[in-house]
């Protein structure tokens, strides 16, 4: 495939010979005639002129509504990258169709990925294993080079849907070529991210979904999420429209570059997005098997609304990040496993109509402050999520802060800030609404402590069962409604 010179995003091109403007006739004018051959009188002249005339503004409207429209779909959150005029895949390009831009699946860039300083991962194929939570008949997806010092250069992309659970098998009859702004190739600068444009696709939910990049230049550090709990894959070549997985002899536990997948969905309204730390990212949940709490939320909201029962349409996606502070950030330029203030816009507020934050943070910031000066700093943190997310008019449910007695890092301090927090949570003081699931997964012999079969053994980290409890009892009625004005 013939590679072009990449162009910037919003380029004009030149119109093709046929379309432009035929020059005019001798005189600037023309001569109308009867049936019979006899040249019109003045005013049917004039009026003839008119419904011309009026013909033609009638398809300058048309034309400038449809250029809107494309360009509005498919490129309307691309930001930084440049382009590359290549033959686009058959079917690349979405068709007409209704229904609802939602976020179907989702990810925390975290840091860059260490061993890939240098090099990235040029001259190989990345396929990245996603779970699509709401179903859809058109996908975009968004790809990350925050964490990256260099330009990358992804030359290929495809999405598919898989050909069964934990493989890198598509299938084949869903594989589908992405393009960026009409190009099959896209260089995202450093730092910054990009929006592919729509593909027709039937996603059902509940689904995996492959999606695969190709770079063949060095451009790192790669940005990654590094516990996805779920297997992903590495060819080495461009394998990236490969259905059979054979090549892919590579299996990682991180997502690269991928950040978002989202559908044109008849099943969803808006999002849902799960705003925490490791309890969100659900690190001791089953590996491939989509029970991190956030995930039985988004089915058990699913299955009640197929029930009948009068709740919103939203789908659900997991922006948790591993030991994510309200407060603090990790280390490096940007930094690392930014905090909660620092993301929130990113993270929460800018993914796809977003209708309801869920926030589940702040045990990371008792357990890491060597001071420990009491709940005041943490709460103040949360409060401010909440009034940017009002400031955008979005309801903010908020979650108590488990126990974690027999964890390395418990003591009676550091549990009197637990309770002083969770007080204020429950008397109304921090969010809209409550999940209190400090209530429902404790130990009743032994409140400080989590009740033995929601512990995932690290006496801090829910089992599969408790992330499967704390997505029953979370109270889907709290969905309903927008965010106060203020608290």
């Amino acid at each position: 495939m013939k590679h072009h010179d990449p162009i910037k995003i919003g380029a004009r091109r030149s119109l093709p010979e046929e379309t432009r403007d035929s020059p005019p006739e001798e005189n600037g004018t023309s001569v109308t005639t009867r049936p019979d051959g006899a040249p019109e009188a003045p005013r049917a002249q004039h009026r003839t002129k008119y419904l011309a005339l009026l013909g033609a503004l009638v398809a300058l409207v048309v034309a400038v509504s449809a250029g809107i429209y494309v360009t509005a779909t498919a490129g309307d959150h691309t930001r930084g990258g440049s382009l590359a005029d290549d033959r686009p895949h058959r079917g690349s390009a979405a068709p007409v169709s209704t229904g609802t831009w939602v976020g179907s699946w989702a990810s925390a860039p975290v840091g860059g990925e260490p061993g890939t300083e240098t090099a990235g991962l040029a001259g190989h194929s990345v396929r990245n294993v996603v779970h699509a939570d709401a179903g859809g008949t058109s996908a975009r997806i968004t790809l990350s080079n925050l964490y990256g010092q260099t330009p990358l250069d992804i030359t290929h992309t495809t999405l598919a849907l898989s050909a069964g659970d934990a493989t890198a098998a598509a299938d084949a009859d869903t594989m589908r070529r992405l393009t960026f702004g009409g190009a099959t190739r896209v260089v995202i600068p450093a730092g910054e991210q990009v929006v592919s444009d729509a593909v027709h696709l039937l996603i059902p939910h509940n689904t995996d979904v492959l999606v695969t990049t190709y770079s063949p230049t060095p451009s790192g550090p790669v940005t990654y999420h590094p516990h996805a709990q779920q297997t992903s894959y590495v060819a080495t070549g461009d394998r990236t429209e490969d259905s059979t997985g054979a090549p892919y002899t590579q299996q990682t536990p991180y997502w690269r570059y991928l950040t978002a997948l989202d559908v044109l969905s008849n099943e969803a309204d808006g999002t849902v997005v799960v705003f925490g730390d490791s309890i969100t990212d659900g690190i001791t949940s089953t590996v491939d098997a989509n029970r991190r709490w956030p995930d039985v939320l988004g089915d058990r909201l699913r299955s009640a609304l197929a029930n009948g029962q009068r709740l919103p349409r939203y789908s659900v996606v997991n922006e948790g990040i591993s030991g994510n502070q309200v407060l603090a950030d990790g280390l490096g330029r940007p930094a690392e496993n930014q905090s909660g203030l620092g993301r929130f816009g990113r993270d929460a507020l800018s993914r796809t109509d977003v209708k309801v934050v869920v926030i589940d943070l702040g045990i990371n910031d008792i357990l890491r402050d060597p001071r420990l000066d009491g709940p005041d700093r943490i709460l103040t943190g949360l409060r401010t999520l909440v009034r940017e997310a009002h400031a955008r008019g979005l309801k903010v449910v908020g979650a108590t802060l488990m126990p974690f007695k027999g964890h390395r890092g418990w003591t009676p301090a550091r549990e009197a800030v637990r309770q002083q927090i969770n007080a204020e949570i429950r008397a109304g003081g921090v969010y809209d609404a409550v999940a209190d699931f400090d209530k429902a997964l404790r130990d009743p012999y032994d409140p400080r402590r989590l009740r033995p079969d929601y512990d995932s053994g690290d006496h801090l980290h829910p089992s599969d069962l408790g992330f499967a409890t704390m997505a029953k009892v979370f109270d889907l009625r709290t969905l309903k409604g927008g965010g106060q004005a203020e608290l």
